[in-house]
């Protein structure tokens, strides 16, 4: 598969970085419960390099996955890096030793995790970085993100960063964070059965700012329906695949990034990028989430 048959390619504003809408998330290659190595990391490595490969250009990861030995495994399957490769990071977060989400948020903890970064992916600046709001679960929380948005514009001027996003963000903080620097990404919780994010997703598409969703097939806890099911037979695809496809085609912003640790897995997902589902097929899907609210 190459990079025209990705689902189509969309420039993140105000930058020349230009990705193939289907992307892949790195989080499941670390262990268990995102923590420590993959059980194979051999066979880690070969899923990094087929992801290129394959044509994708676009690779979201943390170095609080693992901690740290996410970012190490990218370094060392795939680094010198291709030219046109966007690598998206994330900070706002730290994994301490009983492996819990805590905030690290301050500037201090901040600047510590843009070079935890740079360090750990062998890069002197870093393409994207998605300040992540950590709140009590994967939901969003209202609260001031000036503190840290600026202190990430000030890593910017240094060029330690080249351009910022959020994440698990409200359209207010999206606001607050656009009166102090220019955001080119949004990666907030959206699925085919998690639809809160509709308006904000529109008015992001109207200002040319990529929308992201993470767990795009439902994370921990897969989709399940049976309106995605029969779809899903009527098209020779699986579940997973619609809902990929039913994302890609929501909105032309969209970046898909799905991950795996399986070459199997890979390909469906990287397959999903050439499947059109039909306007019937895009009505009886509109249920998932009228039934899932």
């Amino acid at each position: 598969m190459r990079t025209s048959l990705l689902g189509g390619s969309f420039t993140f504003p105000g930058t020349d970085m230009t990705v193939q809408r289907m992307g892949y998330g790195a989080m499941q290659l670390a262990g268990p419960g995102v923590w420590g190595p993959p059980a194979d990391p051999q066979a880690a490595e070969a899923v990094l390099r087929e992801v290129l490969d394959a044509g994708v250009n676009h690779i979201d990861t943390s170095d609080f996955y693992g901690p740290h030995l996410t970012n190490q495994l990218i370094r060392r399957a795939l680094h010198p890096y291709r030219d046109g490769l966007v690598i998206v990071t994330k900070l706002g977060a730290r994994r301490p030793a009983d492996k819990s989400w805590q905030r690290a948020n301050t500037p201090e903890e901040l600047s510590v995790g843009v070079h935890d970064n740079l360090r750990n992916l062998g890069l002197d600046a870093l393409d994207i970085v998605n300040y992540r709001v950590v709140g009590s679960g994967h939901g969003t929380e209202e609260g001031s993100i000036a503190e840290q948005v600026t202190a990430l514009a000030e890593l910017k001027q240094r060029g330690l960063i080249r351009h910022i996003g959020l994440s698990n963000v409200t359209a207010t903080q999206i606001a607050e964070a656009q009166t102090i620097t220019d955001i080119v990404c949004v990666q907030n919780l959206y699925n085919l059965a998690h639809r809160q994010d509709d308006l904000l997703l529109d008015d992001l598409a109207r200002q040319g700012i990529a929308y992201v969703p993470f767990f795009p097939l439902g994370g921990f806890t897969p989709l399940q329906s049976s309106t995605l099911t029969e779809v899903a037979q009527g098209v020779g695809a699986t579940p997973m695949q619609v809902a990929l496809a039913w994302l890609r085609q929501r909105s032309s912003n969209i970046l898909l990034i799905p991950g795996t640790s399986s070459l199997a897995h890979l390909g469906e997902n990287l397959a999903a990028a050439e499947l059109t589902l039909s306007a019937e097929a895009l009505r009886e899907l509109e249920q998932v989430a009228v039934l899932a609210a």
